[in-house]
């Protein structure tokens, strides 16, 4: 079926245009279908400063977009009509939604146009990623208002006591479990397995495993999506690394594999100890060498660097192991078709876009640069001091990116500048507040 088929089927009078902003959120506009049709064809208007906003709309100082040399344009936003969905709720005729990304200038700091030019890098030199992703979310009996009355402190959560894949808390959550299922649906989510996690009310989502921009798409729906249906039912979602003191970090785990021009798998020679193959390993070295450049990518809020207090099951550094999920990068898989890396190291408000260009980029750099990687960690890698590590404070996240050549050619100039220096505003805001520990603590007797 083609597009004007669709629609006319559709019964078409509204449509959603969404972009993804550099948080990971999707914005966009209804547009009516005789709107639409021009902006399939010419793109609609959208200006830049959209992509150097906090979630709460929070103007973050980004050169040439939000400085005094900014004039506020419009730069277009191309339509990919492949991407044609089904918003859960909205009935026929205004339930329509296609994803789009920045053309003109503003491409070059665009997340989504970002990752189809790091694909299409990777293609170039003769590789093509298979990637999955995982997202873990906390799940409250609260609205956002009774959440925020309460200070966000003591938050019933859905579930009282951490319980990994409990299957009592599955039943009796039963009915948020097929609600999300249901929802997935019309969104083309596929949805791998859904799970309880480590921490009350602490649950994981899985996206199955494709190709291009496609999980990386379905992610950036379900983490929008999750949380309207959350609200539809009177709860919330979080996606904050670390939402409370007591509670065990949150983050996005990406996995990923190649095949060659050919759709060969890469990874695998079965000559080799767990079937690594040289390729294979040279990407696992890409990655020790270069994650850390890219560790604000991974980390990019001031909440995101609270995820490695002591005691959380969070990477102790840029560490690799055959099935040992206490490192950063773990390999896991048994046969060609799952041979695979899964990036432990990206929180949970990470975006999706970014998160797979970086992985992407610094793994094809290892196998184009032949880098060998660390010995692998034998054992519980939280007692082995890492050869390795990202950067565990924003300034040095932020100076590191900013400084790196690596970043620079493979994520571009403009990327980097404008991205550090939209993180580097988020930090010197919070920078400038008092938080309340620090006056429970000093205020009297400091």
């Amino acid at each position: 079926m083609n597009l004007d088929e669709l629609l006319e089927q559709n019964g078409c009078k509204f449509a959603t245009v969404a972009m993804v902003d550099t948080n990971g959120a999707l914005r966009g506009q209804m547009v009516s279908r005789r709107s639409l049709a021009g902006i399939l064809r010419h793109g609609m208007g959208m200006a830049p400063v959209t992509l150097a906003l906090d979630p709460t709309d929070k103007v973050l100082t980004v050169p040439g977009i939000t400085d005094d040399s900014a004039d506020f344009h419009d730069d277009p936003l191309i339509v990919d009509p492949a991407t044609v969905r089904r918003i859960p709720w909205a009935r026929p005729g205004h339930d329509l939604m296609f994803l789009s990304n920045y053309g003109g200038a503003t491409a070059q700091i665009c997340p989504r146009a970002l990752l189809s030019r790091v694909l299409a890098r990777a293609a170039g030199a003769g590789f093509h990623p298979k990637y999955g992703l995982e997202l873990e979310y906390t799940l409250f009996d609260e609205t956002p208002e009774s959440a925020a009355a309460k200070g966000y402190r003591n938050l019933r959560t859905a579930t009282l006591h951490p319980s990994h894949d409990l299957v009592l808390y599955q039943a009796l959550q039963s009915e948020w479990y097929q609600a999300v299922a249901d929802m997935a649906e019309p969104l083309r989510i596929d949805l791998a397995k859904m799970h309880e996690e480590i921490g009350g009310g602490f649950m994981e989502a899985c996206i199955a495993a494709g190709e291009g921009l496609e999980p990386a798409d379905q992610l950036v729906l379900l983490k929008t999506f999750l949380r309207a249906l959350a609200l539809r039912q009177g709860k919330t979602v979080t996606y904050m690394p670390r939402w409370s003191e007591q509670a065990d970090s949150q983050s996005i785990h990406l996995h990923m594999s190649l095949k060659d021009a050919d759709g060969t798998p890469v990874f695998w020679d079965a000559a080799e100890p767990h079937g690594i193959s040289r390729t294979f390993r040279h990407f696992i070295g890409g990655l020790q060498r270069h994650l850390a450049d890219l560790t604000l990518v991974f980390l990019p809020t001031v909440n995101a660097y609270r995820r490695f207090a002591p005691g959380t099951f969070a990477p102790p550094g840029l560490t690799w192991g055959y099935e040992n999920r206490t490192t950063a990068l773990r390999v896991v898989g048994h046969d060609p078709g799952s041979l695979r890396v899964e990036n432990r190291l990206p929180g949970s408000d990470t975006n999706p876009y970014l998160t797979v260009a970086a992985t992407l980029a610094a793994g094809i750099a290892g196998i184009l640069d032949e880098i060998e990687p660390e010995a692998p960690v034998l054992g519980n890698g939280y007692g082995q001091p890492p050869a390795r590590d990202f950067h565990r404070q924003m300034p040095e996240a932020i100076a590191a990116f900013r400084a790196s050549a690596f970043a620079r050619d493979w994520l571009g100039d403009a990327f980097v500048t404008t991205f550090a220096a939209a993180r580097e505003s988020q930090f010197d805001q919070f920078r400038a507040q008092v938080p309340d520990v620090e006056l429970m603590r000093y205020f009297d007797l400091g």
